[in-house]
């Protein structure tokens, strides 16, 4: 049976709200089925063309929007716990407010969900903020197996792709305040927990990348976070002692070495890029990658 979907979009002061306007419009208007609610958290003061554009986008907007307004910018990881207080149904889909999904994202999703998954996610292709020229795609692993043994050393789940059951991440403790790592924590908790898991190869969401992300995923911070959810894995049993040694080697130095052989590490070790990619030069914010 056809089940409900709450659509969770964080918007923060850095969005544009062009950007905004077209990920909305191709995640609920342009779906071939469309969300039943939509959550937007505003996660603190934005300024006043940005708040225009989300008012404007809710007054418009085919299904109910929620506007959840955070007094101040508390993180994604915060921001998104506080959204899913106020999903209103038990699916629940990511989305960035930079970013696109296909027409056919949810139609896709939404019966393997119905049939039994807790979590599903999906390939993306990545483009430019100048043009939607193509820069490269992300094939994650499919089958649970796979996906488990992937999240032992590398994010398994392409974040703005998922959807998963609400109560089930609620039950985990969902993201917590773990920044540039809360998404990845909560795979690995959810694994543990023996959450049924899925990923479509097929690439549902169009991922925008900017300039300085492969400088943004070094770094002194992005090492400590690095190092900080290696020791969470470790504690949680997640990882081994030879896969937490391994990881704090590999990923550990893979923050710390030029910016040129982090951009292909990265593609090579990390994020799982297709046959399908043209090995250009996507370059976004960081994450758990």
């Amino acid at each position: 049976m056809p089940e409900p979907l709450s659509l969770l979009l964080p918007v923060w002061a850095g969005d544009r709200p062009d950007f905004l306007a077209d990920a909305f419009r191709s995640t609920v208007d342009e779906q071939t089925r469309r969300p039943d609610q939509v959550v937007i958290v505003r996660d603190g003061p934005v300024d006043a063309r940005l708040a225009a554009r989300i008012d404007e986008l809710a007054a418009a907007s085919p299904v109910p929007v929620e506007i959840v307004a955070l007094e101040r910018n508390v993180g994604l990881g915060p921001a998104l716990d506080a959204g899913l207080e106020a999903c209103a149904h038990p699916i629940v889909a990511r989305m960035d407010a930079d970013d696109i999904s296909l027409p056919h994202r949810f139609a896709v999703q939404l019966p393997i969900i119905e049939a039994g998954a807790d979590l599903v996610g999906s390939g993306l292709i990545e483009f430019g903020d100048h043009g939607g020229e193509e820069l490269g795609r992300r094939t994650p692993p499919t089958d649970p197996a796979g996906i488990a043994a992937r999240a032992r050393f590398a994010d398994p789940f392409n974040h703005p792709t998922v959807v998963y059951r609400r109560d089930l991440v609620r039950s985990v403790g969902g993201y917590t305040d773990f920044a540039l790592m809360e998404d990845y924590l909560l795979w690995a908790k959810l694994i543990i927990a023996g959450a049924r898991v899925a990923n479509v190869a097929e690439p549902l969401v169009k991922y925008r990348v900017g300039a300085g992300a492969y400088a943004r995923r070094g770094g002194l911070a992005q090492l400590r976070a690095e190092l900080a959810i290696q020791r969470r894995f470790r504690r949680l049993g997640f990882t081994t002692r030879a896969q937490y040694v391994r990881n704090v080697l590999v990923r550990g130095g893979y923050r710390l070495v030029p910016v040129g052989l982090r951009r292909m590490a990265y593609r090579s070790l990390i994020a799982g890029y297709g046959a399908g990619d043209r090995a250009r030069r996507p370059t976004r914010r960081g994450g758990a990658g």
